[in-house]
């Protein structure tokens, strides 16, 4: 089993970004949100703006799963 973190979705925003991690942290799948935001500047523009989700390469597959099947 690898360790290595894959991106699996890029969001602007930071509740939605929680909201996943909350939810596929619940399936026991582990998460880390990346994102360049310097907190005092709230820019959503670009890269600046982008929160990326990741999970470890072996659960992506079953991430990108649940994602998918959340609104269901």
């Amino acid at each position: 089993m690898s360790d290595e973190w894959k991106e699996i979705l890029v969001t602007y925003d930071r509740i939605e970004a929680e909201i996943i991690k909350d939810l596929l942290e619940s399936g026991g799948i582990s998460v880390v949100l990346r994102s360049s935001k310097v907190t005092p500047y709230p820019v959503n523009v670009g890269k600046m703006g982008e929160i990326k989700i990741l999970v470890k390469s072996s659960d992506a597959e079953d991430a990108r799963a649940v994602i998918e099947n959340k609104d269901t």
